[in-house]
């Protein structure tokens, strides 16, 4: 009788152990089986079960594989996954688009009228509209926490940033910005963050792995990262801009390589030319890359938060990439000018010396045309 029962009890432990690595039970949970009859939670001791116990295991072909079972089980395994959803779950998702060259502000805050909140300093380059539902449902504002809304910043040179925006609802916010957008871009740039809030946080902020920590969250803070990751994504699409001029000098050259010319229209070099000059006022003027910002003037909290998500999104050392990429294509087409030129000049010569010629021609032909009339 002992002996059975302590096989049953065994066989029962060894089913516990195979439910654990079980991937679609319940986290936490052990597979109940109506077959077997119920036991108290085995303790810890058993997983030594043999090396002190003289009686037999009900099948000597199972020992090691329950013995394997009992090595593999991580008790802290749980508590580190739970820790880490809710971790995941204190964030507020934050997502950057650059989905067009340039916004009408006017028209669309017009539009949006009652979700605009209002401008805390005198920059008008961009818009902040607030929702305290998804829009389709719900056009009101509500007083409540900030975490606890929907945010939406545009830029009038296009870029729209979303605070606590699920991924179901981001196409119906980018219409809203299509709408009253120009130069529309066929491929659409992207770039996601997070911000987590901790009221018991020592510091003003805190920063993390694509993440930013920050003891109080409210619509000015939202106003500066929006901004930074605005320009940055702004930035990524100017880059890829200059990168793809560039490539076609590089591809001029490797062809000036091998042939000793090149076959560029001036009219061709003259949109190269207009195309850089445009990209990098765009990013000067447009995208304020180097514009004060009010209101990290006014408060040194946000200042802290500027400048560590400028240091971590690198906008100092990529625009300085963007201007010696730019200065290299400034370069090429200033050369391949003076080549245009040399060949205008060229030509222009050879047309005098042609006019001379025929000029000269004229002359003699007057000349013998005259001494022939006086002979006769």
């Amino acid at each position: 009788m002992g002996r059975w029962r302590a096989s049953l009890i065994i066989h029962s432990i060894k089913s516990a152990s195979k439910a654990l690595n079980n991937s679609n039970i319940r986290r936490g949970t052990f597979l109940e089986s109506s077959n077997l009859p119920k036991f108290p939670k085995p303790r810890s001791h058993f997983a030594n079960f043999r090396a002190f116990s003289a009686l037999p295991s009900p099948s000597p072909n199972y020992a090691d594989e329950y013995d394997a079972n009992v090595r593999d089980y991580n008790p802290n395994y749980f508590l580190e996954e739970e820790s880490l959803e809710k971790d995941e779950a204190g964030k507020i998702p934050v997502k950057a688009f650059f989905l067009c060259t340039s916004v009408d502000l006017k028209r669309m805050q017009a539009e949006n009228s009652r979700n605009v909140i209002p401008p805390s300093s005198r920059s008008s380059n961009f818009i902040a509209l607030r929702y305290c539902d998804f829009p389709s449902q719900n056009h009101g504002v509500v007083n409540g926490n900030v975490s606890s809304h929907s945010y939406m910043i545009v830029f009038q040179y296009g870029s729209a940033v979303l605070f606590n925006v699920g991924d179901h609802e981001i196409d119906f916010y980018l219409q809203a910005v299509r709408r009253h957008g120009s130069g529309l871009l066929s491929e659409m740039r992207r770039d996601d963050y997070a911000i987590k809030e901790k009221p018991l946080l020592a510091e003003d902020m805190q920063g993390g792995v694509d993440y930013i920590v920050l003891k109080n969250l409210d619509i000015d803070s939202i106003r500066v990262i929006s901004s930074v990751l605005g320009q940055s994504i702004a930035l990524d699409y100017f880059v890829s801009q200059v990168d793809g001029m560039v490539e076609e000098f590089a591809e001029i050259n490797r062809g000036m390589e091998k042939t000793g010319t090149f076959t560029m229209d001036r009219k061709k070099l003259f949109q190269l030319v207009g195309k850089a000059n445009s990209n990098i006022a765009d990013v000067i003027l447009k995208v304020g890359l180097f514009e004060r910002s009010e209101i990290a003037w006014r408060d040194a909290k946000y200042a802290q938060i500027l400048d560590y998500l400028r240091e971590e999104y690198e906008v100092t050392q990529r625009f300085g990439n963007l201007d010696y990429k730019l200065k290299f294509v400034e370069h090429n087409i200033h050369f391949l000018q003076e080549v245009l030129q040399n060949r205008k000049s060229d030509l222009l010569e050879w047309c005098i010396i042609v006019l001379l010629s025929i000029e000269n021609v004229i002359s003699v032909y007057e000349i013998v045309h005259e001494s022939f009339g006086k002979s006769i």
